[in-house]
């Protein structure tokens, strides 16, 4: 799809000197999410894989579990602009005969790129909903360089990011560190939620020996979609929040932050990291 970055004009200053250019940026665009034909959620997304962050989404909502749970997703014909054309900003998900949770109590129902689920209610909400606890068995044991090599290759798979400087990613790891998918979008929430939503349309749910990298802070609603998709390690090149923290810590997430070089913080979960102690000098 072509909408994944725009033009724009910019003027350029460089040591002094003043320029006007073109930029490449990346696009943002409002996607609304309507559940059986009922309007559910927006979020502002980059265009592209609209149906299985669609999809992604509504595993972290506890709605979808298996391939089998979802009918069909389809873009609304109504959603025109200009001249009756099909925005392409406006999704249906039809879904089988599943248990609706009431999810429109436990968080706001317009999702920002920067906030995730802003109001989700609670680490009760994750626990009661999620339909695979984290059950690697038998556990994962990864190494601390190779964690350390995740933050490279996820870069390296950026490929808007290459052009525009101005998106987050998330890829799933095999336990051999094995790239497995990387999607990209100015949402880092959404990023995740194409992750999960395209693992879901493959039948590969619950993603049970996988590792999840993130190209931001690991906040709470990233430590919940993990959990929701099954993943027992989350890590990212910054800080975890606290909630993210109290989350990993009752559900059994490994959670690694501030992962650059061969740094890294375990918040969580250090049993399924290989851990050499070594006495702290001074």
């Amino acid at each position: 799809m072509g909408r994944v970055t725009q033009r724009r004009k910019v003027i350029r200053i460089r040591d002094g000197v003043v320029s006007a250019r073109p930029d490449t940026l990346v696009a943002e665009e409002p996607l609304e999410i309507r559940l059986n034909g009922k309007p559910l959620a927006i979020t502002m997304r980059t265009p592209g894989d609209d149906f299985a962050l669609a999809a992604g989404f509504l595993v972290s909502e506890g709605v979808l579990a298996a391939a089998s749970d979802l009918l069909n997703i389809v873009y609304c014909a109504g959603a025109t602009g200009e001249g009756g054309s099909n925005t392409y900003n406006v999704v249906d998900v039809r879904t089988a005969d599943v248990t609706m949770p009431d999810i429109t109590l436990e968080r706001n129902v317009y999702t920002t790129s920067s906030c995730g689920l802003c109001g989700k209610a609670s680490l009760d909400a994750v626990r009661t909903t999620t339909r695979w606890p984290i059950a690697d068995t038998p556990p994962l044991r990864i190494e601390p360089e190779l964690l350390s090599s995740l933050p490279d290759r996820l870069r390296e798979a950026q490929r808007v990011f290459d052009r525009t400087g101005g998106l987050h990613a998330a890829a799933l790891f095999s336990e051999d560190g094995e790239l497995l998918d990387a999607r990209e979008d100015v949402g880092r929430h959404n990023a995740v939620d194409k992750l999960v939503g395209r693992a879901l349309q493959n039948g590969d749910l619950p993603l049970s020996r996988t590792i999840l990298m993130v190209s931001s802070r690991a906040s709470f609603e990233l430590a919940q979609k993990a959990v929701m998709a099954g993943v027992p390690v989350l890590a990212a090149v910054s800080a975890p929040s606290s909630l993210a923290v109290d989350l990993a810590a009752e559900t059994g997430l490994t959670l690694v932050g501030f992962l650059r070089g061969s740094s890294m913080n375990v918040y969580a979960g250090e049993d399924r990291i290989t851990l050499r102690t070594t006495a702290a000098q001074g």
